[in-house]
């Protein structure tokens, strides 16, 4: 067994937690990655994991070796894409996700320019309104909203987003334009089961703090383009992000509503496995998805 061998197998260990975890996914016997393991803290003379019966972590020394494998194992398949012209014309497969409608309407639009632009690359684009472990998916890349928790993935900020109200101009012409989150209590309100769960609240800020706005919905769907589409329809003032209703909004069809009570904006981070950042055919999606989404959101 090489060297980089012996260290894809450290670094699936370290990654996963478990010796079986890792020989499952690199189709190994535990027997075999144990081995593996044992050999390259020989080599080390240092020992790398600390094992339990129910767990294994990093010693320090592991931590040093695990960020030096990524970058070795990222150098050597970046120098294989070179020796196959893959900088040039890159080939294969990236794999990422994003959340369900945030992916359909602004990520799948720049996976499709992208695809057009480089006909040697397939995507992989998992649209999900749950967070995965990229690492235990396999993914190449992740697309995140909201604040994310300290880790050792390699992050890049595109832009931001913030919850917001929003009616169409014919319900408001009817029923009066808000002033305060208190009004909400006189209108008809769209509510979101999945972002609101507490349906007879919504959340707003204030300069003296956060303000609560009792409310009473005509409405509670269980998805947010249904919110939308009820608000469009004239049902009422709904609650969601703007990046749900950007193009409505640019068309005139929705109109923002108590803009000066929204809560603060949330980033939104391209996110990668330590080492990815360095292969062409991810970077090279990275940097295209970069640039769509800050011209949007940044």
């Amino acid at each position: 067994m090489d060297r980089l061998e012996t260290l894809e197998i450290f670094v699936a260990v370290a990654d996963r937690g478990s010796f079986a975890e890792a020989a499952r996914a690199l189709n190994r016997s535990p027997a075999g990655v144990t081995r593996a393991v044992a050999a390259l803290e020989d080599q080390l003379g240092a020992r790398l994991l600390n094992r339990t019966t129910r767990s294994v972590a990093l010693t320090e020394a592991g931590q040093r070796t695990l960020d030096a494998a990524r970058r070795l194992l990222a150098a050597a398949e970046e120098l294989e894409a070179l020796a196959a012209g893959e900088a040039l014309t890159p080939r294969g497969s990236v794999a990422a996700t994003a959340p369900m409608m945030f992916g359909r309407l602004h990520v799948l639009p720049l996976v499709n320019t992208f695809l057009a632009r480089f006909p040697g690359v397939d995507v992989r684009l998992m649209l999900l309104d749950r967070v995965v472990s990229l690492v235990d998916e396999g993914l190449d890349l992740g697309v995140r909203i909201g604040q994310l928790p300290d880790s050792s993935m390699r992050s890049l900020r595109v832009g931001q987003v913030r919850r917001g109200t929003y009616a169409s101009p014919g319900y408001l012409a009817s029923h009066g334009v808000p002033a305060s989150p208190s009004d909400l209590g006189n209108h008809a309100v769209v509510a979101c089961l999945p972002v609101t769960p507490l349906l007879d609240r919504w959340s707003f800020s204030a300069p003296a703090g956060p303000v609560h706005a009792a409310v009473e919905p005509r409405l509670a769907v269980n998805a947010p383009d249904a919110a939308v589409a009820a608000a469009l329809a004239d049902v009422g003032i709904t609650s969601v992000m703007s990046y749900q209703v950007q193009d409505d909004l640019a068309a005139g069809r929705l109109v923002a509503a108590l803009t000066e009570f929204w809560p603060p904006a949330v980033p939104i981070h391209l996110l990668q496995p330590a080492g990815r950042q360095a292969v062409p055919k991810v970077r090279l999606l990275v940097e295209h998805l970069a640039a769509g989404l800050r011209a949007r959101f940044g």
